[in-house]
């Protein structure tokens, strides 16, 4: 092959096209209140006390057919009061795409926080008129204008084919910068009453609302935004129409609020307030940790800590009784002021819901806009109605430092943060805040009916088969007609049959739902299986086509050394087998399709056959599970049952035992008889993080659908445990401790 023959060599550079200011400008911004929003945060960053925003009419020459025509068009002006740009400014830094003039200095001559640091902002007007003038002046007296058309940009084969028009003179004004956009008829349409609406409702949520508590915001200097409209027929309200534009108020008619802070390391200071109880105390929750990625399955993945964030969480019950509560506090339109009725309420809730995300006292979009569910709330309500909250509940305000500190970095378009480490932890640290809210509102709604009660099934089936009720009332009714007791045998008689047979089948029942209990823990024990199945599943995928390949060999000649081969490989299968028969043996428990009747059986036994189930996972945790048990203790009742509780205890235990890693980890089964009391006693202790004191007291943890898993358990696992053991004539009970989990069974003695 001949050798490749040079025809050309030489260095070139990248020519950027000449509408590569369009693609970083219009193209690159999601709508033109974005674009207006960058040139507002850029009086701010040009320390101006104020930046007026004025959309006012404009009457254009354009040209139709060779012919001149005069044409309504619009002027969108952003004036501030700012230090100004020099000549040199203008055509060394504005003039200069992605320019890191504002990223090195970070802040402004006055001290402000540097809100553009991307150096593409300014190009956004394109998205919003066809020419721009620019007029600054800075603090010497030095006037500056330039003029860009941005037709000129789409048509050039370069960016450096573009002359832009810029002229230099003296004046004695004041320092500050106006920017002037001027469109056509086709812009001018695009201004609808509805679009300045959204302009207002924009600018209104770019900047917090104001608290009380000054700590939950960043301190910001002040900054007024004032809109200003001109003779315009936007409809009713919008010509000739000005407002100096203030954040919307806060909800103080929340029903649920949590607030406070979580540092660097995870370590949160809270507070939480429930009003739908009147003059409740706030309740302090300082000093615990917010957990990160303790959820492999999470859908957000896994979590960086994103330096110190404040946060602010107001959430409403949305059933009628509750909107009707809000209104009777008080609650008032933050637009208009005014008291509203039901239908206003459940307006007002739809469009100002949204957790926002702010940063040196600026939102960023679209973080906060109503239906943007970007923590992903709506989904996990959908899973758990009961106890999760949807975006629809919450009015939230997050305060987060700067991109160096948190490393949560802004999307060029301004369409949000980049989806990183540090993005996917300040999403585990909101939903792990907000789930504290939500643990004491589900405990709170149960507590007074509010809720779906699930509890104590087999009771309740129970109840459904007594008569004892309905003989009472016969027989008052029976008194009352003066029917003698002797002709009341039959009706008696009709009734308790009738008991009986019910009772045959609310035991069927209880025993059906035991059944489909002991299976859905199965499905605990099969993700084990799976788990531990790979590796010998995996040997045995590898080993048999050697052995085949092998086989073939030997068939057609004979080899010693390739006999022996094939029989080491055999040997070897024949062991990761017999791994497979006891991994699919710990599924014997609670795999039958018919449950037995109560009897005696080992208690020491079913804890060790617990521990088996998961010993691959107790050991590469290092996780040390000891028994304390009389090795001839037994106990009566349902073994099944036993097996479900211990299996859901410990899996509990290895789930929290995730992020313990200052210790040594530890579960502990410690079984004895109480004579004194009759009961057969077995206690269940880890040293994981524990429960927290305030659900063990309202027993909400053994509430169906509750959860206190990130991410979100399936809320049954200590459901179906209680429910096991009072079908066992027993209890199961949680008891607050401060080294861990701690929960005791105790069963009479027979």
């Amino acid at each position: 092959m001949p050798e490749d023959v040079k025809i050309k060599d030489g260095v070139y550079q990248i020519r950027p096209a000449g509408r590569h200011i369009i693609t970083i400008g219009r193209d690159l911004i999601k709508d033109k209140y974005a674009a207006i929003v960058e040139l507002v945060k850029n009086a701010y960053d040009a320390d101006s006390p104020t930046c007026k925003v004025s959309l006012l009419p404009f009457k254009k020459e354009v040209e139709i057919n060779g012919k001149a025509k005069i044409e309504n068009g619009i002027k969108i002006k952003i004036q501030d009061e700012g230090h100004g740009m020099s000549f040199e400014t203008v055509t060394d830094k504005w003039m200069v795409p992605s320019t890191d003039d504002k990223l090195n200095r970070g802040i402004s001559p006055n001290g402000r926080i540097m809100q553009g640091k991307k150096g593409i902002g300014r190009y956004s007007a394109s998205m919003i008129g066809d020419d721009m003038v620019l007029q600054t002046i800075d603090q010497t007296g030095d006037l500056t204008t330039l003029y860009l058309i941005w037709d000129h940009f789409e048509k050039a084969k370069y960016l450096s084919d573009v002359d832009v028009l810029i002229e230099n003179f003296k004046t004695a004004k004041a320092s500050g910068t106006e920017i002037v956009i001027l469109g056509d008829e086709s812009h001018l349409n695009e201004w609808t009453t509805k679009q300045i609406q959204n302009l207002k409702f924009e600018l209104k949520k770019l900047i917090p609302p104001k608290d009380d508590d000054d700590s939950l915001a960043e301190k910001k200097d002040d900054f007024e935004i004032q809109l200003e409209i001109g003779d315009f027929p936007f409809g009713e309200g919008y010509s000739n129409y000005s407002e100096i534009i203030e954040p919307y108020p806060l909800f103080d008619f929340f029903d649920y609020r949590i607030s406070g802070s979580v540092n660097d390391k995870g370590v949160a200071s809270l507070k939480f307030e429930n009003k739908r109880i009147k003059n409740s105390p706030v309740e302090d929750l300082n000093d615990f940790k917010v957990l990160l990625n303790i959820d492999s399955e999470d859908s957000i993945g896994s979590g960086a800590y994103c330096g110190n964030v404040k946060l602010d969480f107001r959430v409403f019950d949305r059933d009628a009784s509750s909107i009707d509560g809000l209104i009777e506090r008080g609650l008032k339109d933050p637009a208009t002021g005014q008291y509203v009725g039901r239908r206003e309420a459940r307006i007002i809730l739809d469009k100002f819901n949204g957790i926002g995300v702010y940063r040196n006292g600026f939102r960023i979009r679209p973080l906060g806009d109503a239906g943007f569910d970007w923590l992903e709330l709506d989904n996990q309500r959908v899973q758990n109605p009961s106890l999760k909250v949807g975006s629809d509940q919450v009015i939230g305000f997050i305060h987060i430092v700067s991109e160096d500190e948190s490393g949560l970095i802004e999307k060029s378009a301004r369409d949000g943060l980049k989806e990183n480490a540090q993005y996917a932890g300040l999403m585990q640290i909101a939903k792990n805040v907000l789930k504290e809210l939500e643990n004491r509102r589900f405990a709170y709604r149960q507590s007074v009916g509010l809720g779906r009660n699930n509890r104590d099934i087999n009771q309740r089936i129970k109840v459904l088969y007594n008569f004892k009720d309905l003989q009472e009332n016969i027989d008052k009714e029976l008194d009352a007609l003066g029917v003698e007791k002797s002709k009341r045998e039959n009706i008696n008689k009709l009734i308790s049959d009738k008991e009986k047979k019910n009772n045959k089948i609310a035991d069927e029942l209880e025993q059906v739902i035991a059944l489909y209990q002991g299976q859905a823990t199965v499905g605990k024990i099969v993700n084990v299986v799976l788990h531990e199945g790979r590796k010998p599943l995996g040997y045995f995928k590898n080993q048999i086509p050697l052995i085949q390949e092998w086989s073939t060999e030997l068939g057609s000649e004979f080899s010693q050394e390739l006999l022996d081969k094939v029989l080491n490989r055999l040997s070897v299968i024949g062991e990761q087998g017999q791994i497979f028969i006891k991994l699919f043996g710990k599924l014997d428990p609670l795999s039958a399709k018919k449950r037995t009747n109560k009897k005696d059986f080992n208690i020491s036994q079913v804890i060790e056959n617990v521990k088996d189930v998961f010993l691959s996972e107790l050991n590469s945790q290092n996780i040390e599970l000891n028994i304390d048990c009389d090795i001839n203790l037994t106990a009566f009742g349902w073994k099944e049952d036993f097996y479900i509780v211990f299996t859901n205890l410990v899996d509990n235990s290895l789930y929290w035992f995730q992020n313990v890693t200052d210790r040594l980890r530890k579960i502990s089964f410690k079984v004895y008889e109480d004579e004194n009391d009759d009961l057969l006693i077995i206690e269940y202790r880890d040293n994981g993080p524990g429960i927290e004191k305030h659900l063990i007291e309202s027993e909400v943890i053994f509430d169906p659908e509750f959860s206190n898993k990130t991410g979100g358990g399936t809320g049954l696992g200590l459901a179906i445990s209680g429910e096991a053991i009072d079908r066992n004539g027993g209890d199961l009970k949680a008891i607050y401790s401060e080294e861990g989990a701690f929960f005791k069974v105790e069963i009479k003695l027979q």
